[in-house]
């Protein structure tokens, strides 16, 4: 493996820090990297394996203002292992975000963090509720050639060269700002966003065609604001949704962003044509049980029915006790097992207007991938991530199979964490398991991170390949896949 170390950026972390979310599996890694020829410890990399494999991740270089530090504060840095003629090649770089190079600048926070009162910022910032730094660490995506990544509460869209992260700043096309989870549909190359605020009319759905440019955004009024985090899209239409978990509007004229869990209120499903909403046009509304789904895993159309999948929690917000010590909230509050989250199906009749839903597996998972020319269309295959309880890490992947039941899995052991694991098809490839599902790997006790590479359709077989890392990076939320022929024409 031949290394080269770029640029290492001055962490102000505490010395001896505790924080279970900036330690361990979290423990940030401030070092930017080049590396090439990466030694292969197990197995080949596949000869027809060809594209690049990115991930976000928060890596804090400060602490947040007030102490009250959340996982989804850290700064953004996207790890990219590129695959090409049985070989690899590494770069990690910081999403050099406006707030980062201000902070850089000031040598200190100047941004609350997301659990902390936003009127003690001291500047102004971005987010949908302002007032907050956008970090940039919550989604990477590949649009138009370009990685993209973007922040869990609205902000800017940040770009840069998929392959060698050369960064190239924000996105022209982010207008207003943009949150994390914009959808790429391969088959049109189409790049479909919402954004959401605290005023009227709170939620907007926008198209961005393949060259990078917006053919339109249109707004979905909503009855106040809400906390939309994942948006769906099918052929023909975008499922934007109203969710029953959302700021206290009692504490938000307050100016304290607290979310609540209303049971009281059902969830709603807004079905949008993907060209946007004619003159005087208005969403179709579908209601359903009061839930709060955390990211979808796809939508196809099928007959009158739209078919929509994702995570149904069962706890939206799991009760805390202070017993459980300094940092028990913060971990029930992102913990799966605590939020019950469950793969979950609703059926949506365009013609009647009813909604039947349905739950698809028992078992607890999330963060899902599904075969990269399978978004909006309909697919069998999901590969998810699961987790221990209680903690925020993944500790393996399952393999779901949406038409059997059947279930495949891979469990890492003590002290090993996995990434969210997309699904590469092979070239060529008829049957939506043919190909490879990968993820960044970290070893906590050897301080070690790997790249794994499955079968697809074989995940309970272990990886078929094992690629040695420089360093040990952050765990972190979101990964993607992109081949060869999305990352540019001389690629």
């Amino acid at each position: 493996m031949q290394i080269r170390q770029v640029s290492r950026l001055p962490s102000t972390l505490p010395v001896g820090d505790d924080h279970p979310y900036r330690t361990g599996a979290w423990q940030p890694q401030v070092v930017e990297y080049d590396a090439d020829d990466l030694d292969v410890l197990e197995g080949t990399i596949p000869a027809d394996l060809d594209g690049v494999y990115l991930r976000n991740t928060e890596n804090p270089v400060m602490p947040a203002l007030g102490g009250r530090y959340h996982p989804f504060d850290g700064d953004g840095m996207v790890h990219a292992i590129r695959f090409r003629g049985g070989q690899a090649s590494y770069r990690n770089r910081f999403v050099r975000t406006a707030g980062l190079a201000a902070e850089l600048a000031a040598g200190e926070p100047l941004w609350a963090g997301i659990t902390e009162l936003a009127a003690s910022s001291k500047r102004e910032g971005w987010g949908a509720r302002t007032r907050m730094k956008d970090a940039s660490s919550t989604d990477v995506t590949v649009h138009a050639g370009r990685a993209i990544t973007t922040f869990y509460q609205c902000g800017d869209a940040y770009s840069m060269d998929p392959e060698s992260l050369v960064q190239h700043g924000v996105a022209p096309w982010s207008g207003a700002g943009v949150s994390a989870h914009p959808k790429l549909d391969p088959a049109t190359g189409e790049l479909i966003t919402f954004r959401y605020s605290t005023t009227a009319p709170y939620l907007w759905y926008g198209l961005v065609d393949r060259d990078g440019r917006v053919v339109h955004e249109t707004p979905v009024p909503l009855p106040g604001p809400r906390l939309p985090h994942d948006i769906a899209f099918t052929e023909h239409h975008v499922i934007l949704n109203d969710l029953p978990l959302f700021w206290d509007e009692s504490q938000l004229a307050k100016g304290v962003h607290r979310a609540r869990f209303r049971p009281d209120l059902p969830t709603r499903f807004a079905v949008v044509p993907r060209r946007g909403l004619a003159p005087g046009e208005q969403p179709r509304w579908f209601e359903a049980a009061p839930t709060y789904v955390l990211h979808w895993i796809n939508a196809y159309e099928q007959g009158d029915e739209i078919v929509l999948d994702g995570y149904f929690q069962q706890t939206p917000m799991p009760k805390l006790d202070p017993a459980d010590g300094p940092y028990g909230p913060l971990k029930k509050l992102v913990d799966v097992h605590s939020l019950q989250a469950r793969p979950h199906r609703w059926r949506l009749n365009l013609v009647t207007g009813a909604c039947r839903e349905e739950r698809l597996f028992e078992d607890i998972s999330e963060f899902p991938s599904i075969n990269y020319a399978k978004p909006g269309r309909p697919y069998r295959y999901s590969w998810s991530m699961t987790s221990p309880p209680g903690w925020f890490v993944f500790d393996g992947v399952v393999r779901l199979d949406l038409e059997t039941g059947a279930q495949q899995r891979f469990q890492y052991g003590a002290g090993v964490y996995a990434s969210e694991a997309p699904m590469a098809p092979r070239p060529g490839a008829t049957a939506e398991d043919d190909g490879y599902v990968m993820t960044f790997v970290g070893d906590v006790t050897r301080d070690t991170s790997e790249c794994h590479i499955f079968d697809a359709a074989h995940l309970d077989a272990g990886p078929i390949t094992r690629i040695a890392l420089p360093a040990r990076m952050s765990s972190g939320t979101h990964a993607c896949w992109a081949p060869a022929s999305a990352l540019g024409p001389t690629r």
